[in-house]
């Protein structure tokens, strides 16, 4: 019996891959150009990294995680996200001393172990930034606008920003009383997981995506009633940011996000019309997270996207990310054995000019060589036979104007870089 990829996974072929790396190419332009540098991080972590900085009480943490026992009886887990885990680096790493706020991204692999659905995989792939030591509001709308002037470049249509606050410490608690009177009566009603969150965190209740959950939050109180003066200063200070740079937002006053890490700002982005997996990118501010996994008290802001989801963006939209491969030489292999070696030597020489060059290990036909070389998109064929070697020469063909010509072996690459 074959062995298939583990559920949950996917395998990205060279063309697909071909996709990925101009999505990722225009990331990293973007990252320069709003000054944020690469960090990566391992891609297992301590398990209590997860479990006290993205909370006990989400799903992720709850239900989702890869966590397992290693050699050493050491309790470690794939990382779910990667906020925790850049902050971690922050504070292990002592970049609180650099200058702040420390810009940083990141671009890899996550894994949570849910049911596969269309836009949803057990090894998925994010993208992020994080704002580390800001605690300003134009941290918070610089780190929206980037998501947003990612996915205008990338040209996918239909984007919804939603944007909330979800209080501070302060203010919070008065809020988790109101939603706790609110929620009481309906405690029956709720799902099994809302009944347990109702102690340790009712703020989740409104994330809950069962249909009798959704429906009872609609009535819930409203957060911006028990803002404090801090939070909702802070809050209008991001709408004025946003207005001014003219990105469009819909207030969602039931956004929390499934992590608990979040302090005052959360937005979300979502595609209208792909499907129930809508959203493509989710953040927000946490002011608390860095203290909460051992540092000192220090803000921060960043978002995630789904790598995944911007094709399934562009897939419902029609649209589709070009890539040219097209083949600068294909050298043909005409000959014996000397031939074949003058070849290999050829290509070696070409592409340490940087062209791009293939050429044959089959022992094929001339015509099948050739036909390979039109197959491939060649911009140039050079053939090397028996009468070529005999004379230290080579036949360079230009494939798109059918034109021939014979010179010396050692002047092909010349040649074909001046043209």
């Amino acid at each position: 019996m074959a062995i298939n990829r583990p559920r949950g996974t996917n395998d990205f072929l060279p063309e697909a891959t071909a996709k990925w790396q101009a999505v990722e190419a225009l990331l990293r332009a973007l990252c320069r150009s709003y000054g944020f540098g690469e960090i990566r991080t391992p891609l297992f972590e301590e398990t209590e990294l997860f479990s006290r900085g993205v909370g006990n009480t989400t799903d992720i943490v709850q239900k989702e995680m890869y966590t397992f026992t290693d050699s050493g009886g050491r309790s470690v887990t794939l990382r779910p996200e990667n906020t925790a885990g850049a902050c971690r680096a922050y504070v292990e790493n002592k970049l609180y001393g650099e200058i702040q706020p420390v810009k940083l991204y990141y671009i890899g692999p996550m894994f949570r172990y849910e049911r596969p659905q269309a836009g949803r995989y057990r090894q998925f792939h994010q993208f992020g930034i994080e704002i580390i030591g800001s605690a300003s509001p134009a941290a918070d709308a610089e780190t929206i606008g980037f998501a947003w002037d990612f996915y205008n470049r990338l040209g996918i249509r239909n984007l919804v920003l939603s944007l909330n606050s979800v209080g501070c410490p302060d203010c919070r608690p008065a809020y988790r009383k109101a939603l706790q009177a609110f929620f009481r009566p309906h405690l029956d009603t709720l799902c099994p997981s809302c009944r347990d969150r109702f102690e340790r965190n009712p703020l989740r209740i409104l994330d809950c995506k069962s249909d009798i959950c959704q429906a009872l939050g609609n009535g819930a109180p409203l957060i911006y009633d028990y803002l404090c003066d801090e939070c909702a200063g802070h809050f209008q200070a991001v709408k004025g940011l946003l207005d001014a740079a003219a990105i469009p937002y819909t207030l969602n006053p039931h956004m929390v996000r499934g992590l608990d890490y979040y302090t005052k700002t959360a937005f979300e982005i979502a595609v209208e019309s792909i499907g129930a997996q809508s959203a493509v990118c989710g953040g927000g501010r946490y002011d608390g997270l860095i203290q909460e996994i051992g540092g000192e008290p220090c803000p921060g802001v960043g978002f995630a996207l789904g790598m995944e989801r911007i094709f399934t963006a562009l897939a419902a939209q029609g649209d589709d990310i070009e890539i040219e491969q097209d083949l600068d030489v294909y050298v043909i292999n005409a000959g014996g054995e000397r031939a074949r070696q003058a070849a290999f030597a050829l290509a070696t020489r070409l592409r340490a000019a940087d062209l791009t060059v293939e050429l044959d290990y089959a022992e094929k036909s001339f015509k099948a060589q050739l036909k390979a070389a039109n197959r491939l998109n060649a911009a140039w064929a050079v053939i090397l036979g028996d009468d070529e070697m005999a004379k230290n020469e080579a036949g360079v063909k230009d494939m798109r104007r059918g034109e021939q010509v014979s010179m010396p072996l050692d002047q092909v690459k010349k040649y074909i870089l001046e043209r």
